[in-house]
C-alpha cells in the first residue's frame, strides 16, 4: 500500500489518475493498480491510500518518480486481508 501526498486538488485528480493508468498500462505493465481511496485534506489537497501489486518497492518508486506532483509518505508491503465476515459475532 502506497501513502501519498498529492499537490493538487479533488478536481485534478482524474488527470491524474489517467496518467497513472497510462504508465501502468505502457511503461510498468508488471504493476497492476488494484485501488485507491482518496481522502481530501482541510487544505484542498489530496492524499491517497493506494493498493499495487508489484514485484517490488524499488518499482512502485519508480512508477511513483514517473507520475510526479506527488510525495511518497509511507510504503507497505501488505501481509493480508481481513474483513468483518471473518470475525463472526459470538
Amino acid at each position: 500500500m502506497v501513502v501519498r501526498n498529492f499537490d493538487v486538488t479533488e478536481p485534478d485528480m482524474p488527470g491524474v489518475g489517467r496518467k497513472s493508468r497510462e504508465l501502468t498500462e505502457t511503461e510498468f505493465p508488471e504493476i497492476i493498480w488494484e485501488h485507491s481511496h482518496v481522502v481530501v485534506g482541510e487544505d484542498g489537497l489530496v492524499t491517497t491510500f493506494c493498493v499495487y501489486e508489484a514485484p517490488s518497492a524499488d518499482v512502485v518508486r519508480e512508477h511513483a518518480d514517473h507520475l510526479g506532483r506527488h510525495e511518497i509518505v509511507q510504503l507497505h508491503e501488505i501481509a493480508g486481508d481481513v474483513t468483518p465476515a471473518d470475525f463472526p459475532a459470538v
